[in-house]
């Protein structure tokens, strides 16, 4: 099927099944589903379908796969590297309307959702019952529950949680062929062969159409303190952020924002961080956003934490209060926004390993110069995992030259680090997927790909390079 395409009798078959208003095959409605967030990835579709449940997802993904059609999954399509883009003219599934939250199982401390949910959504539905979503993120008002255990997300919360693969206590799918795998016990002792939710995760709707989820949710942590502290740097950040993950039971989230992405958000947003200076040399190299969360207030902990810090630490500032506390995080949430509007940058989200994070911080820069002499590096992240997001912006918001992203990607696994952190391969990594995976594990991710889908109709263009 090209992009401008589209059989007549397919139509009415997929009318039949989900209904008119959710097959779509005008291009001027068709388009806002061929293009990411970023602006940075555009594609084509002929064809836009919207099931309302499994048993729709089901027969549509039949109609398709007798009419040899490929098709690319899209839940929010928040993602950073092309993967729930139509890239080569396929049909798009989108799984918004797959919405249903089912009544949160308190005994268990799960609940089952559609793959549609906003993460929004499910943490209002969770915190109904006392209970929290293990994982956030900044994105949550419209990155959809099926988008992020596909493509494993991670947020503010892994070190405390750990990401979405370790929140699935139960999944169901619709393969390639219409077949629906169902397991959505959530039985915490369950040995009855392979963990289909841990292989799903991950896989990028290259192995199956993700429908519902069931998760574990955890106790809701009311009571929050917040510290903001300023480092000269990097390796300072790095040392004062092991430091209290050693030390602060209720540690929560550890963020951190580089000197150069301070001090665009700073401009964004209009004020200037509480502490710290944007001159390098007295302050402006690391600030850490660092949250314990409890039942019981943890600013004691927390506050003794960072008195220990004093030989680390230029300056701090904490918060108790939501507004204040809301203040401090407003430097890190608005980060990609500030981004976004100075330009259309590169995203190479990254993890290093903790003993060469701060190396990786102050040289990747100068990769990033000798790949293009006029870009710039953002850098900010999740210091409690190792997680640093890597922004590259072109003279004047530009897209830099495009020898960058092969540049810092191969800087990262020099380092032994992971090129993708948690937003997949996507399309953009492809080419860079062997610098963490050896010739042995593709030939095997290939195996259960062409095992689950011999035709090679789900999301055919992410994730495994075409030799793999």
């Amino acid at each position: 099927m090209s992009a401008g395409v589209v059989d007549a009798g397919l139509i009415g078959e997929l009318t039949g099944i989900v209904g008119a208003a959710h097959v779509l095959h005008d291009p001027e409605i068709t388009a806002g589903y061929a293009v990411d967030w970023t602006r940075r990835f555009a594609g084509a579709t002929p064809l836009v379908i919207r099931p309302g449940d499994t048993a729709q997802t089901a027969a549509v993904m039949g109609a398709l796969a007798g009419a040899h059609i490929a098709v690319v999954p899209q839940g929010g399509n928040t993602g950073l590297v092309g993967g729930s883009v139509p890239l080569a003219g396929e049909a798009v599934l989108s799984m918004r309307r797959l919405n249903d939250c089912e009544p949160t199982d308190e005994l268990a401390s799960q609940v089952t959702l559609g793959a549609g949910v906003t993460l929004g959504e499910a943490q209002a539905h969770a915190a109904a019952s006392g209970l929290s979503v293990g994982v956030d993120l900044a994105a949550r008002d419209s990155a959809t529950i099926g988008g992020m255990v596909a493509t494993n997300a991670g947020g503010i919360n892994v070190l405390r949680y750990g990401a979405m693969r370790a929140q699935v206590a139960g999944i169901e799918a619709v393969l390639a062929d219409g077949t629906v795998v169902s397991h959505l016990a959530g039985l915490e002792k369950d040995n009855t062969g392979y963990d289909l939710g841990s292989l799903l995760a991950g896989s990028e709707g290259t192995l199956g159409i993700i429908t519902r989820v069931r998760l574990r949710l955890h106790p809701t942590q009311p009571e929050r303190a917040t510290a903001l502290l300023a480092f000269a740097t990097a390796a300072d950040a790095v040392s004062a952020a092991a430091a209290l993950r050693r030390s602060v039971a209720s540690l929560h989230a550890l963020e951190a924002v580089f000197g150069s992405a301070m001090t665009l958000v700073s401009r964004h947003l209009g004020v200037v961080p509480p502490v710290g200076s944007m001159d390098h040399g007295t302050g402006g190299g690391a600030w850490l956003i660092a949250e314990a969360a409890a039942r019981s207030d943890p600013s004691d902990e927390l506050g003794a934490a960072v008195a220990a810090l004093d030989d680390l630490v230029v300056d701090a500032a904490v918060a108790l209060d939501p507004a204040a506390r809301q203040r401090l995080w407003a430097f890190r949430e608005n980060v990609t926004e500030a981004i976004s509007a100075a330009g259309i940058p590169h995203k190479l989200d990254v993890t290093l390993p903790a003993a060469r994070l701060a190396e990786f911080v102050d040289g990747v820069p100068e990769v990033v110069r000798a790949a293009d002499p006029a870009a710039q590096p953002l850098l900010f992240g999740h210091l409690g995992d190792g997680n640093v997001h890597v922004n590259v912006l072109g003279p004047g918001g530009a897209e830099p030259a495009g020898e960058v992203d092969e540049a810092v990607l191969r800087y990262v696994a020099e380092l032994g680090g992971s090129i993708s952190a948690e937003h997949g391969i996507g399309t953009a990594k492809l080419s860079q997927l062997h610098l963490n995976r050896t010739e042995a594990e593709l030939a095997a991710f290939s195996a259960i790909k062409r095992a689950l889908d011999p035709a090679g109709l789900l999301n055919p263009n992410v994730l495994l390079p075409p030799n793999a």
